[in-house]
């Protein structure tokens, strides 16, 4: 007889969003219940952040607080010391009102005595003054009342995680986690690897309130298995402190570790000590590995028969299984559920002010994929041999329909942000179509390339079915590089198709990026002005500009000396893998040039400096643009 199925728990560990929580496990437990396994889930992330900021968290911060000598002590620490008794009365009310349960409590923050005020609240100093006496009244006017509260509200909780920072542990942030520990570290040596060593180290308050969330968890659920989902490295150290209590207090409770950080830097993980917290580590999609590790717990299946799995062998060493077996199909991994999860709990923040940011940090969206992995797989900064870049699988447009309507009746909640990495536009407007014959009333946004498929018609049809923003890569707004990177679009094709967009009333962002390779500066100077005028003629409302990292599975990390650079060798270890530096002979200086395009990109968001030539944001000499004034409004003119 072979074994009963374990228990097996799904946790989203420390950090990720705090508005919403991250979708791997709402997919894994969704799946697991359809193929009968009892399965449930846990936000340890979202849990973490609401216990800290509670009224017994910060009177334990202030306690570790006092306990700093005074010269230790930050700016932000020293105002919460000095305004203690009023943080302790405010926290709770005002997280109540973040998560909506409270929304009168807006009148008495936004009249500026309630909540003390640190110094976050020195960023309200830039606006200027438009005659009300309000530096929030050109944003907010005279009726914005509760969204002006709750970025009174995110300032707050903005100036209290500085102060967990600077009483407790230098590494919290709210959306990561010790992240620098994490990113490609190629050891996991204590004494060469700063997130094995952070591990050995004794727990700072975050991490014992982490360790006393993780035995409340297993309490409640009593598993067998516990399966880590780490997206991103800011989540890496906040899973392995769950995995040090696990082992410490329930070893035979198996752990195992996957997810998007994973998939991409530990694909050549070779270092044992690993496994001192982790029984297995999976990679890629999790279905069909969480299936054979199923059958191997319960003894209908060899450890040599597991699926893109890692282990510890009998000999201490690592050794990688992968049985080929064919993944779990798009269309048949059941609907995500989020059964389990605090979703009124959740915390709605507004820290910059321009409407389509916002919706990052506010409003709790059902996450959703439209397709797994992306048609088109061809950029040559992208990942694409990787297979949540290159194996790409759809749905039919009522499969998705059904899994929409499943996921409002579960939730009551009809938001959505679909997370593929680039939409497919015939998915799309099937879907739309689908939508609205059902009379299906949805929110959603998405990710799209900004292909000329979609035409004026088919955003009038999108915004028809709920579209309200679409985020896309411009990436280079030069032909040049946007044909070095094979991105397959031109600068005037993104004009037409962003302001289609914008005429159907949908909200755009744009990825940008700087610092790829032969990328000089003029090119860097034209694609500032590029975005100017995409900003000036109503193409886009956001954008951020991100610096170019190479990695080792993209095509300019397989073959760079196809894109003129060479690769920096990278350092021995078997732990992560994944950026590699490389030389660019053009010798630019993109950190410095990087400052001013983001203060560029802040401003034009806020409507700001639009009229100015784009070399005032640069502290130093750059060329003058040779992008013609006009470029972009007769590009439109000639769609």
């Amino acid at each position: 007889m072979p074994a009963a199925l374990p228990r097996v728990l799904s946790v989203i560990p420390p950090m990720t969003q705090l508005n919403t929580p991250y979708p791997s496990t709402a997919y894994l437990t969704g799946f697991l219940r359809s193929r009968g396994v009892a399965a449930f889930q846990e936000d340890l992330a979202i849990a973490l952040v609401l216990r800290l900021l509670s009224r017994d968290g910060l009177a334990q911060v202030a306690e570790r607080a006092r306990a700093l000598p005074a010269n230790a002590q930050s700016p932000a620490v020293q105002f919460f010391l000095a305004q203690q008794e009023r943080y302790l009365a405010t926290v709770g009310p005002a997280m109540a009102f973040l998560q909506g349960r409270d929304s009168t409590l807006a009148h008495r923050i936004v009249g500026r005595h309630y909540l003390p005020e640190g110094p976050r609240f020195a960023a309200l100093d830039v606006y200027e003054d438009d005659g009300s006496g309000d530096p929030l009244g050109w944003a907010f006017g005279a009726l914005g009342l509760t969204d002006k509260a709750k970025h009174l509200a995110t300032l707050y909780l903005n100036d209290l995680a500085d102060v967990l920072q600077g009483a407790v542990d230098a590494r919290f942030e709210f959306v990561r986690y010790a992240e620098q520990l994490a990113g490609s570290q190629p050891t996991f040596d204590p004494l060469a690897d700063p997130l094995a060593d952070a591990l050995a180290q004794a727990p700072t308050l975050v991490d014992e309130v982490l360790q006393q969330l993780t035995h409340e968890a297993v309490a409640r659920h009593q598993p067998g298995v516990v399966l880590l989902s780490v997206p991103f490295p800011g989540s890496v150290y906040g899973a392995f402190r769950i995995a040090q209590a696990l082992k410490a207090q329930h070893p035979h409770i198996v752990t195992v570790l996957g997810g998007g950080f994973v998939n991409t830097e530990l694909r050549e993980l070779a270092d044992p000590r690993v496994f001192d917290f982790f029984d297995y580590v999976t990679l890629d999609a999790g279905e069909r590995p969480l299936l054979a590790l199923l059958e191997h717990l319960q003894g209908q299946r060899g450890r040599q028969r597991l699926v893109r799995t890692f282990v510890r062998n009998d000999d201490g060493a690592v050794q990688y299984v992968h049985l080929a077996e064919p993944d779990v199909a798009f269309a048949e991994i059941g609907t995500p559920t989020w059964d389990g999860l605090p979703l009124q709990r959740y915390l709605s923040l507004l820290d910059m002010l321009n409407p389509m940011h916002r919706l990052w940090s506010d409003g709790r969206w059902n996450k959703l994929t439209v397709a797994h992995g992306c048609y088109w797989k061809k950029c040559s900064f992208c990942d694409v041999n990787l297979d949540y870049i290159g194996r790409y699988e759809g749905a039919s447009a009522q499969v998705l329909a059904d899994r929409i309507a499943a996921i409002v009746a579960e939730t009551g909640q009809t938001g959505f942000h679909f997370v593929d990495e680039a939409a497919p536009p015939k998915a799309l407007k099937a879907l739309a179509q689908e939508l609205i014959a059902r009379g299906t009333g949805i929110s959603w946004w998405g990710n799209v390339r900004f292909e000329k498929t979609f035409a004026p018609e088919l955003a009038e049809l999108l915004a028809d079915a709920g579209c309200i923003a679409i985020s896309g890569g411009l990436e280079v707004a030069s032909d040049r590089l946007l044909g070095l990177m094979k991105k397959g679009v031109s600068v005037d094709q993104v004009a037409r198709v962003t302001r289609a967009f914008s005429d159907a009333g949908i909200l755009v962002h744009a990825y940008l990026m700087y610092g790829f390779p032969t990328q000089t500066v003029q090119d860097t100077v034209d694609a500032l002005e590029y975005v100017r005028q995409l900003f000036e003629n109503g193409c886009i409302q956001s954008g951020f500009f991100h610096r170019f990292a190479c990695t080792v599975h993209s095509p300019v990390g397989q073959s760079p000396e196809e894109y003129g650079v060479t690769l920096a060798p990278l350092p021995p270890g078997g732990f992560a893998k994944n950026d590699v530096a490389f030389i660019d002979p053009t010798g630019v200086d993109h950190d410095a040039l990087g400052a001013g395009l983001k203060k560029a990109i802040y401003n034009y968001m806020h409507g700001i400096g639009l009229e100015q030539d784009v070399r005032m944001w640069f502290p130093f000499h750059v060329p003058k643009t040779t992008v013609r004034p006009g470029r972009i409004a007769r590009a439109l003119a000639a769609r």
